[in-house]
């Protein structure tokens, strides 16, 4: 295997690896408008990954971070063109982490509601955008002989794009929803549990379409399995949810979530950015990496790196694995 195509695969874990966490991370944001009675509920729902969020968004940092490093033109490129959805993905992070910061810092009620608001809609609007983004890397964007994308924003708002961008949004939802079954107790638990029934038909709609059309546009054989995978994992994970296996429900979504983007990468594959202009100005992963000494020396500290980061998050996970509920939240917050 040449240097380019392990980058290739490694950057493809590491953003696998981001929406696997991230995901349910936004769609406890999402839930905390609509699964949230009152305050108290949503104080449970944040609490349930506030030792976490900020860990899971060191994958995004690191596989932008990578691609950035390992196929510089591919980054230029994907960083230019698509630069207003992912400056509102950017700006919404950073509103989102001083939401988690600064809801609890005044027990005002409108203080904490502006700041709930703010952690729902920066939710949910990455969960959406983020599919929307992917959808038009693999779909293929405008782009001309030199590298340059020569389109504007509303070449990437296809019907295919907003497909996506429904599609990760009700995923992630779903996902986030099982999370919260696993995390908490008592009736808040039951009410996750029920609503992650009515999310998983609705992303399975999505995820058989917006995955067909993928697989018929750009696919391969070797996206087809992972395609099969998604859509066989979420109807097992909506099973469990149903029979009260959160553990396993849970485990299943995210096999889902991580099948969907792996399906994206390998219907990519040996491309990184397609041209819709003209398929020979497409990015490939031999033509847009960086020399074989800088993948060398970006090997071994990967090599170094990630174990560390993986192990500290395993850690992390298992220290703050109990549930938590409304008894567990002071009268006072």
């Amino acid at each position: 295997m040449h240097l380019h195509d392990f980058w290739f695969l490694l950057i493809a874990v590491l953003w696998t690896g981001y929406f696997f966490l991230e995901g349910f991370d936004f769609g406890i944001g999402v839930l905390t408008r609509l699964l949230a009675r009152d305050r108290t509920e949503r104080r449970v729902l944040i609490n349930t990954i506030g030792p976490v969020w900020d860990g899971n968004e060191v994958w995004l940092i690191t596989a932008a971070g990578a691609t950035f490093a390992a196929f510089p033109d591919w980054y230029a490129t994907l960083f230019s063109g698509f630069y207003l959805p992912l400056l509102a993905v950017l700006v919404c992070l950073i509103v989102r982490g001083v939401a988690f910061e600064y809801r609890h810092k005044r027990p005002g009620e409108r203080w904490q509601r502006n700041w709930e608001h703010a952690i729902f809609w920066c939710s949910l609007l990455p969960a959406f955008l983020w599919g929307v983004a992917f959808a038009n890397i693999v779909r293929g964007v405008p782009i001309g002989p030199d590298k340059n994308f020569t389109g504007d924003v509303l070449d990437l708002l296809s019907p295919y794009a907003l497909l996506g961008g429904l599609f990760t949004l009700v995923l992630f939802t779903f996902h986030g929803a099982v999370f919260a079954a696993l995390k908490t107790d008592g009736d808040i638990r039951h009410r996750a549990r029920a609503q992650a029934a009515w999310y998983g038909p609705a992303a399975v709609v999505l995820g058989a379409a917006f995955l067909g059309w993928t697989q018929a546009a750009s696919g391969n054989g070797r996206s087809l399995p992972a395609a099969v995978v998604a859509v066989v994992a979420l109807l097992v994970a909506l099973v469990l949810n149903r029979a009260g296996r959160e553990g396993w429900a849970f485990a299943l979504s995210g096999v889902t979530v991580a099948a969907v983007f792996a399906m994206i990468f390998l219907a990519l594959f040996p491309d990184v950015l397609p041209s819709s202009s003209d398929p020979a100005w497409s990015l490939t992963a031999a033509g847009s990496a960086s020399s074989p000494y800088t993948l060398k020396i970006m090997t071994w500290v990967a090599g170094f790196m990630t174990p560390l980061i993986i192990g500290y998050q395993a850690w992390t996970y298992w220290v703050f694995r109990q549930r938590i509920g409304t008894r567990h939240i002071p009268v006072a917050h």
